[in-house]
């Protein structure tokens, strides 16, 4: 039997690297999933290495001339500081803030940039180790890009509209939200059904307001990543479609995967800082928004 009949076919390869590792719990009824190893596991893993980078510049930095890492990291810190308080006015908010910002980005950064290693390396370990440990390496399934996980962004972004809810009665009080739910951005009236409808209405629209910030912030990020990672995937296949074929002709897939791969990955590098720096810019503004009053 030749090669490329055992080769999977372009979709069975697609669907493989889209499973997520997952931990099922099975009830009578239903088969529900409960949480994505892959995901939380990699997500975990980039926060200790952000941390460890972070905790490093700290403990090693200079008051002389610095280092390549401590230069990089002070450049860093400043750009986040500025940002911060060029939309955060608060000062003693910022103590926070400021901090959180800087572990978005960095985190969101390391996340995205597991989109860089080659499709196959860690699945293929994976699956090597899933088949020595009895299991069928035909359902070892791995996904490492944290960021292309739906349940991820959006944990995130649910993650800032608490804190934006913490801010909003923190800096406000109950009171004062309150109010503000009922009376913005509409107004109010003196007439009592008046009062009551913009009331209503007021209402409606600052939990659209809350509900479409939250779904854009995670689902923005979950669009770009999730888009790289198919094209890394496709690109994938052109040098599957060369390993697994013995004609001559096929060596143009080779170089194509290689060009196509090196111009890919080049030009990914901006999106997964990009969507990093974007990710941090909307974390900041809409913690500032909640220490605005209407």
């Amino acid at each position: 039997m030749s090669a490329e009949a055992n080769a999977p076919s372009s979709s069975d390869y697609i669907v493989h690297h889209l499973s997520h590792w997952q931990n099922k719990a099975q009830t009578e009824i239903v088969d529900f999933t409960v949480f994505n190893i892959d995901s939380l596991f990699f997500s975990i893993l980039m926060g200790l290495v952000g941390s460890f980078l972070l905790w490093r510049a700290a403990v090693n930095a200079t008051s002389g001339a610095p280092g390549r890492f401590q230069a990089a990291v002070e450049i860093l810190f400043e750009m986040v500081d500025a940002q911060a308080k060029s939309i955060v006015h608060n000062a003693h908010s910022r103590k926070l803030v400021a901090p959180l910002a800087l572990t978005v980005f960095v985190w969101i950064f390391l996340l995205n940039a597991m989109d860089l290693l080659p499709v196959d390396l860690l699945p293929v370990m994976w699956t090597a180790i899933y088949g020595a440990m009895g299991g069928d390496p035909g359902h070892a399934y791995l996904r490492v890009v944290p960021t292309a996980d739906l349940s991820v962004t959006m944990g995130l972004s649910v993650s800032v509209l608490i804190i934006c809810l913490v801010y909003n009665v923190k800096i406000k009080g109950i009171g004062g939200w309150a109010h503000e739910l009922v009376c913005a951005p509409f107004g109010t009236s003196k007439n009592p059904l008046v009062a009551l409808i913009l009331g209503c209405a007021n209402l409606a629209m600052q939990l659209m307001e809350f509900v479409a910030k939250t779904v854009s912030h995670g689902m923005r990020l979950f669009g770009n990543m999730y888009a790289g990672e198919l094209v890394f995937m496709l690109i994938a296949l052109l040098g599957g479609a060369w390993a697994f074929s013995f004609e001559p002709g096929s060596l143009m897939l080779l170089l194509l995967h290689v060009a196509a791969g090196w111009a890919w990955s080049v030009f990914h590098i901006l999106i997964i800082v990009l969507q990093a720096f974007v990710f941090m810019m909307l974390t900041l503004v809409y913690i500032g928004q909640a220490h605005d009053a209407h």
